[in-house]
Parts: C-alpha cells; structure tokens; sequence
C-alpha cells in the first residue's frame, strides 16, 4: 500500500469528552486518558498511523493541551508537528487551517482523524487505500460505519445507493443524530451508515469546497495561519483564530458539497464516546461484567465497574445494567441505558460551582505534574513531580509561602541568590515573595511534598520572571 504513504494524518486532539467523566473533564480529556490500559487514545491514534505507514503526522491541539500531546508522542518516540489552536472553534476551523497549511508544504493529501477513537489498523489500511483513487479524482471521502444498533448518538451517511464494502460510493445527503424511531427506520433501510468523522483528500478539494460554502470560515483561518508564530517546539495560530465561526465541518461544508464520496469500513470502529461503548469494548466476560483498575463484581450482570490502579477500591454486589466509575474525587454511577446523558451531570456540577465538573485534583504541567492533597482555609499540601530534566520558572507569590519535603530524587532548589541542591527527607522553607526556583536535574522523578501558607492559595497568585517552557 505505497499510495498511503502519500497521506499526512491531521489528528484532532482539542476535544472534551464530557459523556466520559468522572475520567474525562476539561483540563485533561479522553483522548489523554488511558483507561487502564498501557497507552492513552492519542497514543493509540499514533501508533496505528505508524503502523498504516502514513506520513508524520501533524496535530492539532489545544493551547493547555500542547505540552501533554508532545509528551505523549515523545513517549512512544513518535515524531509529530504540533500545531496549538488558541481557543476551540469546533472542526471547521481547524480542518481549514490543516488544509491551509499542507497546501503550502505540498503535501498531496491528508487524512482528518479524530484522537479519540479506536479501530484495527491494519482493516482501515485497506479501506483507506481504496478511497485514495477518489480523493485523486477531486472527491471529498469520508468514511462510514456500518450499523450494528439502532444509535441516536450518531450521525448517519445516506450513499446514493448501497455502499459496498471497499468502493466509494457518491453520498446524497448527510443526518444528524435521529431521535430513536428515525434511528430504528434507519437501521432496517440498510443503506444508512454512521458518520465516522473521518475525511480524506486533497488539500485544494477542501479549501475549493470551504471557498464555495464557507467562506468567511475560509478567510480566518487564513488570517490566523499569516499571524501564526513559532513557540517552542509549536507552531502557534494567531489571535484571528479567535474570531472563527464555531462550526462543524458537516454543517459548514459536508451537507453542502457535491463531491462527497463514502468508503464504508468495517474495522471495528468506535468512538468510545460514551461508558457504555467502553463497557462493549472492554471484553465483557459471560455475565456482561467489564472490571478496569483494581474493581471487583460480585454477582453482577451487564455491568461496568471502573476505577483507577491502585486507587479507590471500587466493588459492585448484585448490580445489572450499571455503570459505576470512581476516580480519587468523584463517583458516577448510572443505568446502563443513560449513558449518553452523563454531559447532563457536568452541567449540573457546573451550576453548582463544583470544580470536579472540569477539573482534576491533579494538574498536568510541562515540568511535570502537581496534585492537591488537603486544603484548609489558610493551607495547603500539594505533591509535585518533577520529571528528569524538568524545571519550574523562577517565580514568587505575593499571598502565600511555601515548605517543601523532598521524599523522592534531589531537588536543585534556587532561592533568592541562594542555589542548593536538596536530598530526600531534607526540607527548605521559600518566604512569601521570594524569588524561587525548583528543578530535577538527575535522571529519575523528583517528588516532594508542599505545604503552602497564607490568605490566598489560587494558581494565579504567580509571577513568573524566567519560564524554559515560555509561558507567560
């Protein structure tokens, strides 16, 4: 398959997944999550790229994302260009941009793939092939899912006339999600196929096809890719991104264009965008109990008990059609049937002010990552994990001062003019506004443990004088 060597993947990786939580939120979503697995989605999207023999990959993530979609590429010493979206503006926006962007680098064709589903690389390789002949001819392909279920978490692809298998078939219209009756009629048609969100073609196709339909679309993302800058490693859209319309590829351009084309696959594809897809994709054993983590079922049917290694014990007793998640802060259980609604209960938390509706006790940063541990109302204890090499901008606070507890590596501890290198079970108090800086230089994690004091603890009580990572 040396044609698909041609294909540089475009991989989707802002997203929130709100149908996922309690383990997906805002600050650290799904395709980062790993689910008790050995590599998170992201990675996953990666590797099969890789083993597909597709080009290096170019990703497009968020702007508090970007340090975590490089450290997990550079985990699996996959090489990536990542390209940092100011703020969200749904998939139009950014497949113009990408689209933009491999016109300019000649590149002959990309592949638009979202980072947070799973299929068989190898099956996609074929089908991915057999829609490249189209995309050559001036066809927008998308790719489509064959229906196992009558779903209304989907939208579907209507092809002109029974797609089959390895052929790319003209489409006639595209369907938003149906309610369950149209979803039922939909199912036993059977020409009808789930809208994977997959699209290949040629660079000047989709800019043709965004010039026609949506243009002012078109035009900022132009503006944002003339003001773009590199920054670090990244290449950094410019404020103009800011003002795109947030909009969908299907609305702005994909119900609109005449030369759509569809290659149903048959991959085993999901988008894991709900606990009960994870539920089926968890290898349920005879009794329909999927376990992840350290959970444990007792006389349990049709169920789905998750919870993190080595992190809340989580059992189920006598339980059917129940999804129960835990994770160090919250706990989700729901009827097997309501999964689709669990982004209801992110917007409950949210009017209730409750920060567990979007973020994590743990907070993921370049150098590392640092987790709350207890919090009064004039303290508190924080871990902080410096990874090898990692290093935290010379700083000081105004409202607070900070102890620091060395409990695993040597700290390099720079205070004032003062710089010292710290060993384990030593400790170093930092006097409210004090210049201070912390960093591993040796080649395991450093972890220490913090305790802050004063009348104000938030995040933005900072000022940073020196950050390696450029971060204002």
């Amino acid at each position: 398959m040396t044609g698909i060597r041609q294909i540089t993947p475009i991989v989707l990786c802002g997203g929130g997944g709100t149908r996922l939580w309690p383990a997906s939120r805002a600050d650290f979503p799904k395709q980062f999550n790993r689910f008790a697995g050995q590599s998170s989605l992201l990675q996953q999207t990666l590797l099969r790229a890789q083993a597909m023999g597709l080009a290096k990959p170019i990703l497009l993530t968020a702007h508090d994302f970007r340090f975590l979609a490089a450290d997990q590429a550079a985990e699996l010493g996959i090489s990536v260009e990542l390209v940092v979206e100011p703020t969200a503006r749904d998939t139009a926006p950014a497949i113009a941009t990408a689209a933009l962007l491999a016109k300019a680098r000649g590149l002959p064709y990309i592949l638009v793939m979202p980072s947070d589903h799973r299929m068989d690389g190898a099956a996609f390789a074929a089908e991915l092939a057999a829609g490249l002949p189209a995309a050559a001819a001036g066809q927008i392909v998308t790719f489509g899912v064959r229906p196992s279920r009558a779903e209304t978490g989907y939208g579907y692809i209507e092809p002109v006339t029974h797609a089959a298998a390895g052929h790319p078939t003209p489409v006639a219209r595209f369907i938003e999600k149906p309610n369950a009756d149209r979803a039922e009629a939909l199912l036993r048609d059977g020409r009808f196929l789930w809208n994977a969100g997959i699209f290949l073609f040629a660079p000047q196709t989709m800019l043709a096809a965004f010039k026609a339909h949506a243009p002012t679309v078109l035009a900022t993302a132009e503006a944002a890719l003339a003001e773009s800058q590199t920054d670090l490693d990244f290449l950094r859209l410019g404020p103009a991104y800011q003002t795109a319309t947030a909009i969908s590829i299907d609305y702005a351009v994909m119900e609109h264009a005449t030369n759509v084309a569809v290659v149903p696959i048959e991959a085993g594809w999901t988008d894991l965008g709900d606990w009960k897809a994870i539920w089926e994709n968890s290898t349920p054993d005879a009794q329909g109990v999927a376990v992840l983590g350290g959970a444990h079922a007792i006389d349990c049917e049709r169920t789905l008990l998750s919870t993190e290694p080595g992190g809340v014990t989580l059992v189920g007793l006598g339980l059917k059609n129940i999804v129960a998640v835990a994770t160090g802060d919250a706990v989700l259980v729901a009827d097997m049937g309501q999964t689709q609604a669990v982004k209801s209960v992110v917007a409950l938390l949210k009017n209730h002010h409750d920060a567990t509706a979007t973020s994590f006790k743990r907070h993921y940063r370049p150098w590392g990552w640092f987790e709350q541990l207890v919090q009064g109302e004039r303290f508190q204890v924080k871990t902080i994990s410096v990874r090898p090499g990692g290093k935290l901008s010379l700083q000081s606070h105004k409202r607070r001062s900070e102890h620091w507890v060395v409990v695993e590596g040597l700290a390099r501890v720079t205070i004032g003019a003062d710089e010292q290198d710290i060993p384990v079970n030593q400790s170093i108090y930092v006097p409210l506004g004090t210049r201070h800086r912390l960093e591993n230089q040796g080649d395991s994690a450093l972890v220490l443990i913090e305790v802050q004091v004063g009348d104000y603890l938030g995040e933005d009580d900072i000022i940073r004088y020196d950050d390696v990572y450029a971060r204002s």
